[in-house]
């Protein structure tokens, strides 16, 4: 009888939703990176808003370098977690390798402002204004 009000279906989901989490860990680790994306997109389905996999499938475009792919992801994960200094650190990498250097900068300037000493930022700033 729970079942037919709908109670415990919650749980189930959670349940599921944990267990293609970990599927979609372990195929980033073994570089199965299509399988990986497969299984995201559908985490995403379910919950657009699940910034662990946002941000592991804008890490695999990245890694594959499909920038531009990848950004939405970087972008939407930041609406959930603004202050994600590794997402901003990707973020604006990307941007950068895109040739948009007005947003990495800006999210060169958001991560300066929580990690002042950021080395990463302060090289990738170095890099854009030497092009200047």
């Amino acid at each position: 009888m729970v079942g037919l009000f709908g109670f415990g279906s919650k749980d189930s989901k959670k349940k599921s939703s944990s267990k293609k989490k970990k599927e979609l860990r372990k195929l980033v680790k073994e570089k199965k990176y299509d399988s990986a994306l497969r299984i995201g997109s559908e985490i995403l389905k379910q919950n657009p808003n699940e910034n662990d996999v946002l941000f592991i499938i804008g890490g695999i475009y990245y890694i594959r370098g499909k920038y531009r792919t990848a950004i939405p992801y970087f972008e939407k994960s930041l609406e959930i977690a603004t202050h994600d200094v590794e997402v901003l650190t990707l973020a604006a990498n990307a941007y950068y390798k895109i040739g948009n250097s007005k947003n990495a900068i800006i999210h060169c300037n958001t991560i300066k402002e929580i990690d002042p000493k950021n080395k990463d930022v302060i090289e990738l700033l170095e890099k854009i204004n030497s092009q200047k």
